[in-house]
């Protein structure tokens, strides 16, 4: 069986361009991750979810949020479906055959996939274009200069993580550093 990763590879790099594109993976916005978020040249979004089981498709819908301020509690379809969310568009990425067309809500497009094990390619199908949300540029509803913050700083955290592994690193204690200033 094929792997989350290396779905999400296959599907990236044969389908975005990332000339013109902003391509993320595993990336928490708003409330939930986002397995594969798409941001284009004008700010438009498409969250991409990956399901590869029934039961972890039919737990998506039960994804809720608590809202701070209010206590009011949320379903994330719910908001989607209304409009009251971050990306522009949302699709599920599933096996083919996995979940009949009809149990999916009409606001998300699918996508679906077929892995040959033998040959070890992954041919992907668009079953139903998803609806338009909202018209609001990811822009409008993020602070882009905080966004490249967290890229930058996400990057930085890969690389320490990455370079850990191949060998032993050595931080002084943050703690102590400010002690000293």
């Amino acid at each position: 069986m094929i792997k989350i990763e290396e779905l999400i590879h296959a599907y990236i790099h044969s389908h975005c361009d990332f000339e013109k594109e902003i391509v993320l993976t595993n990336y928490f916005q708003a409330d939930w991750e986002a397995d594969i978020l798409i941001i284009d040249s004008e700010g438009g979004s498409h969250e991409i979810e990956i399901k590869l089981s029934k039961s972890d498709f039919k737990n998506d819908f039960k994804k809720s949020y608590i809202n701070k301020d209010t206590g009011e509690k949320f379903l994330k379809h719910d908001k989607i479906s209304c409009g009251d969310y971050v990306c522009n568009s949302f699709s599920f990425l599933l096996p083919m055959g996995m979940v009949d067309a009809a149990l999916i809500p009409e606001h998300c497009g699918i996508i679906e996939f077929y892995h040959n094990a033998d040959t070890w390619e992954t041919e992907f199908y668009l079953i139903r274009q998803p609806k338009k949300l909202h018209e609001d540029s990811y822009w409008k509803l993020n602070d882009k200069d905080l966004f490249i913050r967290k890229m930058a700083l996400n990057l930085l955290q890969r690389k320490m993580e990455i370079k850990g592994k191949h060998e032993e690193l050595i931080f002084k204690n943050p703690f102590e550093i400010k002690k000293l200033k």
